[in-house]
C-alpha cells in the first residue's frame, strides 16, 4: 500500500496542473472564497489553496503526509506568502491527528482530502475537536453519485481503486459523514466534474459546514 500510494502522489502530482485547468483551481477559489482568521488545512497536497487565501486569513498551518507532495507545497507556500504576507507553515501530519489546541481554529479546510482517509469519522471529529464554536469547515470532495447506475459502478470499482490510488474511495457519502459527525451544513453545491480528459464527470460537492447547533453558529 504504501508503494502503490507513493505512485499515486507522484501521479497526482505531475496531472495536478491538467486538473487546475479544467475547473479545480476556480472550485477551489469557491472553497476558500468565505475562510478567515486562523486556518488549518488537511491534505494539502501541492499546495493548489494556497495562492487563493484572501487577506481576512491570518495564518494557515498545512499538513500533508506524502513527501512529494509536501516538497511542492512547502515551495508552493514560499511562493504564496510572499506574495499575500499570510504566513503559511507546511507539515508532516493527517487529519486524525492534528497538533493545535482544543477550540483554537477558526477555519478548517479539505481539498480533496475525505475521499482517502482512513476514517472520516475521526478525522471529522478532530476538525471539530480544533475548531472554534461556530467556526467553520470548507469541503471540496467527490463523492458518490447520485445517479444509481453509477453509484453502483462506483461501488463496484472502489476495492481495487482504493488499492491503485493512494486510498481514495469513490463512493463516499461525505455530506452525510459530516452531518452526522455532529456539523451543521450551511450550504453545499454538488455539480459534475471530469477531472482528466477522457474521464466521464463524477459527482464533486463544494460545501460550508458549522461546528455547533444553530444556538452556536
Amino acid at each position: 500500500m504504501a508503494e502503490s500510494t507513493g505512485l499515486f502522489s507522484r501521479l497526482f502530482l505531475r496531472l495536478g496542473a491538467q486538473m487546475d485547468d479544467r475547473g479545480a483551481r476556480e472550485s477551489r477559489r469557491e472553497l476558500v472564497a468565505s475562510a478567515a482568521g486562523t486556518l488549518v488545512e488537511i491534505g494539502a497536497g501541492y499546495g493548489a489553496t494556497f495562492e487563493l487565501y484572501g487577506d481576512g486569513v491570518t495564518s494557515v498551518l498545512a499538513f500533508e503526509p506524502h513527501a512529494a507532495l509536501r516538497a511542492a507545497a512547502s515551495e508552493a507556500a514560499r511562493t504564496a506568502a510572499a506574495r499575500s504576507g499570510i504566513p503559511i507553515t507546511v507539515v508532516e501530519g493527517v487529519g486524525e491527528a492534528i497538533p493545535v489546541a482544543d477550540a483554537s481554529i477558526d477555519t478548517v479546510v479539505s481539498s480533496l482530502v475525505l475521499c482517502s482517509v482512513g476514517s472520516q469519522a475521526e478525522v471529522l471529529a478532530e476538525i471539530r475537536r480544533v475548531l472554534k464554536p461556530g467556526g467553520r469547515f470548507l469541503f471540496y470532495e467527490h463523492v458518490r453519485s447520485t445517479n444509481r447506475v453509477l453509484a453502483a459502478l462506483e461501488d463496484a470499482a472502489t476495492p481495487l481503486w482504493s488499492r491503485l490510488a493512494g486510498g481514495c474511495h469513490p463512493n463516499r457519502d461525505t455530506v452525510g459523514a459530516i452531518e452526522a459527525s455532529g456539523f451543521r451544513v450551511e450550504q453545499s453545491r454538488t455539480f459534475g466534474f471530469s477531472v482528466l480528459a477522457g474521464i466521464p464527470p463524477v459527482d464533486h460537492v463544494i460545501g460550508i459546514a458549522v461546528n455547533g447547533s444553530r444556538g452556536n453558529g
